[in-house]
């Protein structure tokens, strides 16, 4: 088999065998067919091979050899790809960095590189695999994009991508017309100054979406500017590209590029005025609550090679096409649904085959004369110039601030996968020859890279941090204003955390304000970008319909709902910087865990849990891991009797967790228990609080005020577990619904015999994170045990499958605003024993964020056991 015939001179026609030889192959292969024109023809391959044993190389095979170039193209990505996460690179920049090193520039030098894995007879399956893969992706960036925005964006996103796109457009190609003996010497010179242009002007709204919401931009007001302008510089950019490539032919008319453009018109106004009221009418036919059928699928994704051929037929590239019929299919919930079923092979498999054939034609040793190169880079520096100053002009003719403006100014030259289709045609149209190719594909890598670092450097948002004191419940009023953040992953989280609202007894009195924050996690995919988005008929739209249902049939509760787009290494900031800003006293995290139908517990997502222990660790608040089993059911939530059980062992955690169970007993339908483990021979400390002289004590219909506990150094966490105690109980007198029991228990099995014994009718059990001592006999053993240390002994007990009850769980963790100090020593002076705590809570905030007392240092137990009810 000889694969590769190479024929000089007049002859080379009739040196093609007639059935075994398909037309020349790739640009550069064939010059044409006169005198001393080299013409490279090949024998078709066969596609699988006989096996290694019949002594045939399976690299002899098209299939065999394609198998191989994917993997070395995909493996060489993903490396790339690890290698630059920690500096906070796109992943196009991994992907065109993959094809430059793949190429002539670095491997391609060995000699038996290019001839053994990238052999020209291959390139043709490649690059038709290629550009498969980029039509769907096409398609995919314009389901991302909405055409609405551009009517939402407002003047000053409209101003900003006009000027982005003009400025550098205008001074790129008057920069490129001075020195075009230089930068354009074997180029038709009008076709490259308008694609130079192109290039110059253009910005990646795929990559710079990705770029917002790795460096947590994407919800920021700057974000929702760039996003804007960039979608409208997109769009305006296609446009630009289509008239290029029409009037970019050198031996066409003026009459033909004349009707390309007529063509191109007419095909898009088809899709918006035929396609897109079909797709409405599918949406339309799919009964809520149920999925796009396979059917309907099929035929959306086949009408995505039908736009491409339409659109290659009247002479545009066919990734135009693929991308206006992107364009009009409704965002949701048809676009979520065709990003999840497509994304993961386009952009992961097939999406890293074009950049490596860019990277094939990308030759950095071609490039010899070093005048054009830094001429080349002058064009480029000044037109990436012209768009950041333009920008920066706008921006500060609309009061925003020259930091700014550098900025949006960086992230609006954002280079990516457009740019490279543009540079891709025009060398194709032989616009551009390989020395100003290889020159572009690198300077874009390189003005890319920078994006982040300069972006992260300059932009500084000015953070809240005005103080605030109602970080956790037990400073507050129990029937004051209650500030809520309700983490939601899944739809699944939402009845337990409403459940609990309805429990926690919001009123026109005492409201609720609930901030319901759906977590998504950024993964690199589109689909979790367009749920940031276009929350319609996504998961979003479910999760903030509820809780919108539940605000209007309900009084007392006001609620914002929010999305979140993050990594879940980093996620818990986006959170604890929420939380600052809203001032919020309590974040309810639901457990990473959620109920079977056999009452077992499984994981929804590994990730959920270092995401919890995370905001454990930082949160500047109050925090309450809530476990669902049981709450969220109907029957539960229809009852008119509530049974709530509080574990109270002592400490900051577990006076949390009674300042929200005293919330709860002003619901008129709850029922509270209160069950206190007191260890043998206890004796309650003497009292040293004083109340407010404005508290009244009574029944319960007296009107409840806020406990102010005189914070005196030397307090024992014993002593403010019983004034807490005391106060409640004296707050409480003669309420039916409430039952105190004390029991006295001597180690941790005793503990566990009264918690099994506990009634079975109670529906939520509130616990404290920490209960009591650390070293305390009443725990001890149980701490040993725990398989979920983000609930503490008790909880852990209550949710582990030995456990028979199926009873829902709130772990809470107390905010130490002013840790408490132990005794001292007679004699040792006070403010030598322990410095005085910081006044500004903004400054204890940032110095000593959420910085839990030592479990040492609270209380230990003494005395006498007691029990009473009331």
């Amino acid at each position: 088999m000889d694969p590769v015939v190479q024929v000089q001179g007049d002859t080379a026609g009739a040196a093609l065998p007639s059935s075994n030889v398909t037309a020349p192959l790739g640009r550069g292969m064939t010059t044409g067919s006169g005198a001393g024109a080299a013409v490279v023809c090949y024998s078709p391959m066969m596609v699988t091979t006989y096996g290694i044993w019949q002594g045939v190389s399976p690299l002899e095979f098209s299939l065999p050899l394609f198998i191989l170039q994917v993997t070395i193209i995909v493996g060489t990505t993903r490396i790339l790809v690890l290698l630059l996460k920690p500096l906070r690179q796109p992943r196009v920049i991994a992907e065109i960095l993959a094809g430059v090193i793949l190429g002539p520039s670095l491997m391609g030098q060995l000699g038996t590189w290019a001839g053994t894995v990238f052999p020209e007879r291959s390139l043709l399956t490649l690059e038709t695999v290629a550009h498969l893969g980029l039509l769907y992706f096409l398609f995919l960036v314009g389901l991302e994009m909405d055409v609405n925005v551009i009517k939402r964006s407002g003047k000053k996103a409209l101003i900003i991508a006009v000027a982005g796109m003009a400025l550098p457009f205008c001074i790129g190609t008057a920069t490129s017309f001075i020195f075009r003996h230089q930068v354009s010497k074997n180029v038709h010179q009008a076709s490259f100054l308008l694609f130079l242009g192109v290039a110059l002007s253009v910005t990646a709204f795929p990559v710079l979406a990705r770029i917002l919401a790795e460096i947590k931009l994407l919800n920021s007001d700057l974000g929702k500017i760039a996003m804007s302008a960039a979608i409208v510089n997109d769009m305006c950019a296609w446009i630009l590209l289509a008239l290029a490539i029409a009037i970019s032919e050198v031996n066409s008319t003026p009459f033909s590029s004349l009707w390309v453009l007529l063509s191109g018109v007419a095909f898009v106004l088809a899709c918006f005025y035929v396609v897109r009221p079909v797709m409405w009418w599918i949406v339309r036919r799919v009964p809520e609550g149920e999925s796009i059928s396979d059917v309907h699928v099929t035929l959306i994704l086949t009408g995505v090679m039908i736009s491409g051929v339409c659109t290659d037929a009247i002479g545009i590239h066919s990734v135009f096409g693929a991308f206006v019929y992107g364009l009009v299919i409704p965002s949701a919930p048809l676009g979520v649904v065709l990003i999840e079923k497509l994304e993961d092979f386009v952009t992961g498999l097939l999406l890293p085959l074009f950049f490596a054939i860019s990277g094939l034609r990308t030759n950095v040793t071609q490039v010899r004369d070093p005048v054009t190169v830094w001429l080349l880079v002058l064009v480029f520096v000044m037109a990436s110039f012209a768009k950041i100053m333009g920008t920066i002009l706008i921006a500060v003719a609309y009061t925003m601030s020259f930091r700014d403006g550098v900025a949006l100014g960086f992230l609006m030259n954002t280079r990516g996968l457009v740019e490279m289709i543009v540079l891709n045609i025009g060398r194709d149209k032989e616009v551009l020859d390989d020395e100003s190719f290889a020159v572009m594909v690198l300077v874009s890598v390189a003005m890319t890279a920078l994006v982040t670092p300069v972006v992260t450097t300059v932009y500084r948002p000015a953070r809240r941090l005005v103080g605030y004191k109602r970080r956790n419940l037990q400073r507050s009023k129990h029937d004051s204003e209650l500030r809520m953040l309700a983490c939601v992953h899944i739809n699944r989280n939402v009845p337990s955390i409403i459940s609990l609202l309805e429990l926690s007894n919001p009123t026109k009195r005492s409201p609720i304000f609930i901030y319901a924050l759906h977590l998504v996690e950024l993964t690199g995919r589109a689909s979790n970008m367009l749920a940031a988005s276009h929350t319609a008929g996504s998961s979003s739209d479910h999760i903030f319909n509820a809780f919108e249902s539940y605000e209007e049939s309900v009084g007392g509760v006001s609620v914002q709902a929010l999305t979140a787009v993050s990594p879940y290494q980093t996620m818990h900031e986006d959170v604890c910087v929420l939380a600052e800003d809203k001032h919020v006293s309590l974040i309810v995290l639901p457990f990473h865990k959620q109920q079977t139908v056999d009452g077992g517990m499984e994981p929804i997502n590994p990730s959920i849990r270092g995401f919890n222990e995370s905001i454990l660790a930082s949160a500047p608040c109050s925090i309450g891991i809530l476990v669902d089993r049981g709450l969220s059911a109907a029957t539960a939530r229809m009852a008119s009797v509530h049974h709530v059980a509080l574990l109270f062992f002592g400490g900051p955690d577990d006076r949390e967790a009674l300042a929200y169970a005293w919330r709860m007993v002003e619901h008129p339908g709850v029922c509270l228990t209160i069950v206190r483990f007191i260890p043998p021979g206890y004796t309650p400390a003497p009292p040293t609080s004083m109340v407010s002289p404005m508290s009244s004590v009574g029944g319960v219909g007296s009107r409840a005020t806020a406990i102010t506990i005189v914070p005196e150094a030397g307090k024992s966490e014993r002593q403010m577990d019983e004034e807490y105690l005391n106060e409640f109980r004296s707050r409480n007198m003669g309420n039916e619904a409430i039952l105190y029991v004390e029991q006295v228990v001597g180690n941790s099995e005793e503990t566990l015999a009264v918690i099994r014994n506990l009634n079975n009718a109670h529906e939520l059990c509130i616990v404290g994170r920490q209960p009591g001592e650390e070293s305390s006999p009443l725990t001890s053993a149980l701490a040993d045990w725990m398989e979920s240390p983000e609930l503490g002994p008790i909880g852990d007990l209550l949710v582990s499958s030995e456990f028979s009850k199926m009873v829902s769980v709130l772990v809470m963790q107390q905010y130490i605003i002013n840790p408490p100090q132990q005794a001292q020593p007679a004699g040792v002076p006070m403010a030598a024993a322990a410095p005085a705590v910081a006044e500004d809570p903004v400054r204890q905030y940032l110095t000593n964020a959420n910085q839990r007392p030592p479990i040492g240092a609270r209380g230990g137990w003494s005395g006498s056991s007691s029990s009473a009810d009331f």
